[in-house]
């Protein structure tokens, strides 16, 4: 009996080791059916479904709210190019617009030098009184002619020969010129940025920061300051000579140039501005007559007269027309004012600007030093 309970406990030893057996083989099971299901459904999903989904979808909704409008927009853009009229329009403009070009190369003025002044070699006596047509200076001291004066131990007078009057706002309105219609100002002097200021404040007109300004010398561009704030994109000056100042207008043609001056001025600035075909308005706003001289009782004592405009010798002429020169010498400032002197009859001694000395001063004290040398 003992035997066989024996094999008993030895059959049931060999059930769990089944057991086992059968724990091993589902193990290569699982394996193989996770790997093919996971791999095979994270591609293929992914792949097909995002991007066919995406362009199939985003086209076909587009297309027919896009293609409506292509259509509307090939046949207008045929027209403007097929259609004879805009082809015509398009040629017509540019046709027109090759002729300015041509202008514009063509606008370059060559000023002619001016005429030479005869200068006289009268003797040379010396030199203690000098008579300025200009008005008494405000700085005192700082003034040239004062330091001259000292250097040379002289007695200078100051008297303006020429008056100046301002036109009203009447008699500008009369000219029919718009201040405000041109977007530059051409300036050759002082007076006239006086009175371009001065008309404009009775006309109750405000110049706008944009007007551009275009003046003769750089002290007349710096004398702006007393009416306006000091910019060097709006304000350009030359170098004196007319022929700079032609050149810098030259290059800003676009502009469209108003000219302030007297009823005086000199036609020759004007003249070379329409050579160039630029678009300008010449207007006088204020006029020059001689003034009344009753004052100076002996025109003989002075050793020297000092003038910068024809006007001042007309002035002479007029106010004094028994005035015989002999040893009084006459310096001019400029051609105009030379050639004025000689017109009229008196001899030109001093002239200025020249090569050497290009201002008034400069030429009395070098013609100084050979009249007091002795």
């Amino acid at each position: 009996m003992t035997k066989k309970k024996k094999v008993k406990s030895t059959s049931k030893s060999s059930k769990p080791v089944q057991v086992k057996r059968k724990k091993a083989l589902a193990k290569p099971v699982s394996k193989p059916v996770s790997k093919p299901v996971s791999k095979p459904a994270s591609k293929p999903v992914s792949k097909p479904v995002s991007k066919p989904a995406s362009k199939p979808v985003s086209k076909p909704a587009t297309n027919p709210q896009v293609k409506s409008t292509p259509f509307n927009k090939k046949p207008v853009v045929k027209k403007a190019v097929v259609t004879p009229v805009a082809a015509n329009e398009v040629k017509i403009s540019a046709v027109t617009e090759l002729p300015k070009a041509k202008v514009i190369k063509r606008k370059a003025v060559v000023v002619p030098p001016p005429a030479p002044v005869q200068i006289s070699n009268w003797p040379k006596a010396k030199v203690k009184h000098i008579l300025v047509s200009q008005p008494r200076p405000a700085d005192g001291d700082k003034n040239p002619y004062i330091e001259l004066a000292r250097k040379h131990n002289l007695h200078i007078t100051f008297r303006q020969f020429i008056k100046v009057e301002g036109l009203n706002a009447m008699e500008f309105r009369a000219q029919r010129v718009e201040i405000l219609s041109h977007s530059a100002v051409i300036l050759t002097s002082k007076l006239a940025i006086d009175h371009f200021f001065r008309i404009c404040q009775e006309l109750r007109l405000t110049v706008p920061e944009t007007m551009k300004y275009y003046c003769i010398n750089e002290q007349t561009a710096y004398y702006l300051q007393k009416y306006i704030q000091y910019r060097k994109r709006k304000i350009s000056y030359g170098t004196g000579s007319l022929q700079n100042l032609l050149d810098l207008i030259r290059k800003n043609k676009n502009e469209y140039f108003l000219l302030p001056c007297s009823d005086a001025q000199n036609e020759q600035i004007a003249e070379y501005m329409q050579q160039m075909l630029l678009r300008y308005s010449k207007s006088v706003f204020y006029r020059t007559v001689p003034a009344d001289l009753k004052d100076i009782k002996n025109i003989q004592e002075f050793d020297v007269l000092v003038f910068f405009t024809p006007t001042g010798i007309r002035s002479l002429k007029q106010n004094f027309p028994q005035f015989k020169q002999h040893n009084t010498r006459i310096a001019a400032f400029g051609h105009s004012t030379g050639h004025a002197v000689s017109a009229l009859g008196y001899r030109l001694d001093v002239f200025a600007p020249n090569p050497k000395n290009p201002s008034m001063t400069a030429e009395l004290d070098a013609y100084i030093k050979l009249c007091n040398k002795r």
